[in-house]
């Protein structure tokens, strides 16, 4: 029975889906005027993880995750300038060409993560007419007012605003980290459509009701969600930075129109930590996938690293704990291919009391794995199990490929856990290699070596031949 961590009763509780095995899965996605640092990447991964055990356990999946392509501000207070626009400043490109550089980047980064991919990736420019549409609903039912800068929701309407973060109780005030709209009732009050200033020639802007601008941050999700899955819907995910501020206006938007709660289920996943503070784009201190590759590490190395913390606790991330993970990764890598070479020699071994004991052990670590991914994601537990699997000797290698080719499913640590083999251009390379030590010519065997290496493997030479591992990223 699948549990998730409801971030709005503050509780584990069962998951029921709105229709009968159909899941409606809304995630939010990046500020597409920058790359997406490992710690954006970190939530990505929880949501492909919950959206994996949803399929385990039967459940069809429609997934959107958006694009935010304007809007966002460089203030959460609804100062400052737009991100995209100050990308764009930044990079003397247009606003367009960054959206299409960056999410360009996140779609490949996605990919090299086995991250499966949303099925639908909605623009915020691609939606301005449902986006005024709302802001015309909210104003026509008494919460919104118009001040210098822009046209803003008066959270002071709505009674329990604030619910998911808790803010009554914590006293939080969001706005309160910066200066605020000169004009604002009060400090949590949000904008929703944000007037071009006078003098001023935005890339991006619309004509509205209310005069030239553009939406604010806060809108896109709500239309975005709604018209792809209804209201309400059953899972909404995202940083914990989203709570006090973004998904807290999102469920103030869709109440004050519709009356209804957003979503039933609200997930968020921690933040990532370097060993000197939190890592942020703000704070400059940010490190791309692409900085993993460089140093000779395997994507998938990362994924393994984030499978081993809980979601709702930080992880802290450090190159020597992703070697670790490297090192587990390349690990089940050979011991996969172990277990399945060693099904062919075993079958003349094993008899069918060991067969029919083995199978009743897989069985039993099937309802275990299950039992940890159904508890709220628990991928620490689950990733132990299979570590545990692997090393008891009562269970035959075919029943242990099997089990490895389910976990997989879940894991994502392979496209097909039976398809791990050295690649054959590496083979060539270790044979080429290997024919010029037995000619003595060292100097070409280590040229050799080394453009092995560069392809991500390493050569062990032994009594028997040589021997290929897997040591990072394949390059090739």
């Amino acid at each position: 029975m699948l549990k998730l961590y409801n971030t709005l009763s503050r509780k584990k509780e069962i998951f029921k889906s709105l229709k009968n095995k159909k899941v409606g899965l809304y995630t939010c996605g990046p500020t597409v005027y920058w790359f997406a640092h490992i710690g954006n990447l970190r939530t990505y991964l929880f949501e492909d993880i919950l959206k994996r055990v949803l399929e385990y356990n039967q459940f069809k999946v429609k997934h959107i995750m958006n694009i935010t392509d304007v809007g966002h501000l460089t203030s959460d207070a609804d100062t400052g300038e737009d991100k995209i626009e100050k990308g764009a400043k930044r990079e003397k490109k247009t606003a367009k060409e960054i959206v299409n550089y960056y999410t360009k980047i996140l779609k490949k980064d996605i990919a090299r993560l086995r991250i499966k991919s949303p099925d639908l990736l909605p623009k915020a420019t691609d939606h301005i007419r449902e986006q005024i549409n709302l802001i015309k609903a909210l104003e026509k039912k008494g919460f919104v007012y118009k001040i210098a800068d822009g046209i803003y929701f008066d959270t002071s309407k709505i009674k329990d605003y604030g619910k998911l973060a808790n803010l009554k109780k914590v006293k939080l005030k969001a706005g309160a980290r910066v200066k605020c709209s000169v004009g604002k009732r009060n400090s949590r009050d949000f904008a929703l459509w944000k007037f071009t200033p006078a003098g001023v020639k935005r890339q991006m802007e619309w004509n509205s009701p209310w005069g030239k601008g553009f939406p604010g941050w806060h809108t896109e999700c709500v239309v975005m969600s709604i018209k792809y899955l209804g209201i309400p819907f059953d899972i909404h995910c995202g940083g914990i930075d989203h709570i006090s501020v973004h998904h807290t206006n999102e469920i103030a938007q869709a109440q004050a129109v519709y009356g209804k709660n957003l979503a039933n289920y609200w997930l968020h996943g921690e933040f990532l930590v370097l060993e000197k503070g939190r890592m942020g784009k703000s704070e400059g201190n940010i490190i791309i996938l692409d900085d993993l590759i460089k140093k000779n590490f395997n994507p998938l190395a990362y994924r393994y690293l984030c499978l081993g913390t809980h979601y709702r606790k930080k992880l802290a991330f450090s190159w020597r704990s992703l070697q670790y993970a490297q090192n587990a990764l390349n690990k089940l890598y050979e011991k996969s291919i172990q277990i399945k070479s060693g099904i062919k020699t075993e079958k003349k071994y094993i008899s069918k009391k060991d067969t029919s004991y083995s199978i009743s052990l897989s069985s039993d670590y099937l309802k275990r794995f299950l039992n940890f991914i159904d508890d709220d994601l628990n991928t620490p537990r689950a990733l132990a199990l299979m570590w545990d699997m692997i090393k008891d000797k009562k269970i035959s290698n075919k029943e242990k490929y099997n089990l490895l080719i389910k976990f997989n499913q879940v894991f994502g640590l392979s496209d097909k856990i039976q398809e791990m083999k050295t690649p054959l251009k590496i083979q060539k390379l270790a044979k080429k290699r290997e024919k010029f030590r037995a000619e003595k010519n060292w100097a070409k065997s280590d040229e050799v070596r080394k453009e092995i290496e560069k392809m991500g493997y390493k050569v062990e030479d032994t009594k028997n031949g040589f021997k290929l591992k897997r040591q990072g990223y394949e390059k090739y």
